[in-house]
């Protein structure tokens, strides 16, 4: 079966509308390592804006060559040379104060520790709601999604 200019056009139009939401999501990403520098704009030229640690997580906002402006739980942004991050596996605890830690992926679960505002935790595994992570020193847990970020 032979496609006139127009079916294709249809179709490439199809896909793409189709695509969207998955090509226009924010890619979320992980600082590899200590004192990298965030910057107000998209060279060494300018200004250090922030200045994180390693697995700091970030939002992808765009890309302009070899750097990414990105935003923080806190929606400060700036930009990043695109080799001092990797693919996100982190989260941050993004609750008014500290949030619990459980047991289990339930509300009714032992809490085994209480994690304060800011502490970055390495992601496991989700289940509905609930995300399993992994503290630096060792602690493995359930924090209720909402009360994270990304």
């Amino acid at each position: 079966m032979k496609l006139n200019s127009y079916s294709r056009i249809t179709i490439f139009v199809a896909i793409l509308f189709f695509l969207y939401p998955v090509i226009s999501f924010a890619q979320t990403v992980s600082v590899k390592k200590d004192n990298v520098n965030v910057r107000s704009g998209p060279g060494t030229e300018f200004p250090v804006a922030m200045e994180l640690f390693k697995g700091y997580p970030l939002k992808v906002i765009k890309k302009k060559g070899d750097w990414l402006q990105v935003s923080d739980f806190e929606n400060d942004k700036g930009w990043i040379f695109s080799s001092l991050v990797s693919p996100g596996s982190t989260v941050i605890v993004n609750g008014k104060k500290s949030v619990n830690m459980r047991s289990k992926p339930n509300t009714k679960a032992t809490v085994i520790a209480s994690v304060d505002r800011g502490v970055v935790l390495t992601k496991i595994s989700t289940q509905a709601k609930w995300i399993k992570v992994k503290h630096s020193q060792g602690t493995v847990g359930w924090i209720y999604a909402p009360l994270l970020w990304p």
